[in-house]
């Protein structure tokens, strides 16, 4: 039997079209991910319903929502380290049984203590969850179709919200807040039962000199290329011999610039718009209804996001998407109408959801070479984390000594300069081999 190099196994692995193996993959990351959104939100609900039957304090309420930001700190940073130094496989069954099993725990907690430990070791799961799910598929995903895909599953993670609040809304006043915590753990536990048989990544096993071991992987990714010989002209569209060019330090400072400033922008504004909207005279009915109507803004921008990373690249989609934010943001700082509150608010938050498709959950991993991309990933996730621990309390001051336009001019600022670090510093990697 012929041993092929390290460097023909990668060109095979980037001459694969979707197979029956991927598409479980890209099933079981998507459903992962869906999971973790709908926590994250049914966490919101839960802290309210907890607050109103006096199970707990607005003191115990601010821990529980803390510790869910600390978990998924720590969460980010560890997937890291256990996915590039034990394999991407490893990391991806622990953070789902920490998610799973702890989520499930909280549903049996006595008090609010055990409920906020259970949910910090819930959190820390689910941080992993985030870096883990993009990068794999990233790393399986067909090359002429990787950011497609990759951005595909940002859509289907952000449906998470609606069906979260909705199932919340219907379960809760009937069944309780313990219910949903169940719920989630016995899924999770469905979901890593099915992905106990998932290959390793192969791009990973080159990287650590298992050649055996990732051709194994490779041939079952080559089962349907067979069939794909009109795609043909796409994979020739791909440049050989052209891996993703990249110093680690750049992309590294490229990454946390972009993330962050992608992860603050949108949750500083999805997060305040009823407070900043009351500030405007609007009433909170009338704020949460138009907060509503922008957030459909969401899966439209995700599709949007998952549309163009691969038709006119990385850079091309997310640059302008950055420079877009900045100027409506300027723009929704000056509205006193509320059809302008709601058409700006809308296009802002499809820009928005652009950037968390075409950054969050594409661009980043792809700066990375394999060996660091979980790390890489990890680190600008942790670190984009923390800001959104502190701008919850950013917030608060500046709306006390200063005006709410003040708020959407740091967004702008923020957003205008990650457009020039990615446009100046960022490489673009669409269609290029990943190394």
């Amino acid at each position: 039997m012929e041993i092929q190099t390290e460097t023909q196994l990668r060109q095979r692995i980037d001459r694969t079209h979707e197979s029956p193996l991927f598409y479980k993959i890209f099933g079981l990351v998507a459903g992962g991910m869906f999971l973790d959104a709908a926590d994250v939100y049914m966490a919101s609900a839960v802290a309210s319903t907890l607050l109103k039957s006096g199970w707990s304090t607005i003191a115990t309420n601010s821990y529980f929502l803390s510790s869910g930001f600390l978990g998924l700190f720590i969460g980010s940073l560890t997937a890291g380290f256990i996915g590039d130094l034990k394999g991407r496989r490893v990391a991806y069954q622990v953070n789902l049984l920490l998610f799973g099993g702890f989520t499930f725990l909280a549903a049996f907690a006595p008090n609010m203590a055990v409920l906020i430990g259970c949910r910090l070791i819930a959190s820390i799961g689910l941080g992993s969850e985030i870096v883990t799910g993009y990068a794999m598929i990233n790393e399986f995903a067909p090359v002429h179709r990787r950011g497609r895909w990759c951005a595909s599953v940002s859509v289907i993670a952000n449906t998470g919200a609606p069906v979260t609040m909705l199932a919340c809304t219907m379960i809760i006043p009937r069944f309780g807040w313990r219910v949903m915590f169940a719920a989630i753990g016995i899924i999770a536990a469905i979901l890593w039962v099915l992905r106990r048989d998932i290959p390793e990544s192969p791009r990973w096993l080159l990287s650590h000199g298992q050649p055996v071991a990732a051709a194994a992987v490779i041939k079952r990714l080559e089962v349907s290329t067979r069939r794909a010989n009109t795609d043909e002209t796409k994979t020739t569209s791909v440049r050989p011999n052209e891996p993703v060019s990249r110093h680690l330090g750049v992309s590294l400072f490229v990454a946390i610039v972009a993330v962050s400033a992608t992860i603050i922008c949108q949750y500083t504004f999805t997060s305040w718009v009823p407070t900043l909207l009351v500030k405007r005279g609007i009433n909170v009915a009338g704020s949460l209804g138009v907060s509503t109507v922008m957030m459909l803004g969401a899966p439209i921008g995700c599709a949007v996001g998952a549309y163009l990373v691969d038709r006119i690249g990385r850079k091309w989609t997310i640059v302008p998407a950055f420079l877009l934010t900045a100027v409506l943001g300027m723009g929704y700082g000056q509205q006193t109408a509320i059809r302008g509150v709601v058409m700006v608010g809308f296009a802002l938050t499809v820009c928005f959801y652009i950037l968390m498709a075409s950054v969050v959950a594409v661009y980043v991993s792809e700066l990375f070479p394999t060996k660091f991309r979980f790390r890489g990933s990890g680190i600008a996730n942790g670190t984009a984390k923390l800001f959104t621990v502190a701008m919850p309390i950013v917030v608060a001051w500046l709306l006390q000594v200063t005006s709410v336009n003040v708020i959407f001019w740091i967004i702008s600022g923020i957003a205008l300069l990650a457009g020039l670090v990615v446009w100046g510093l960022g490489v673009e990697t669409s269609q290029r081999w990943l190394d």
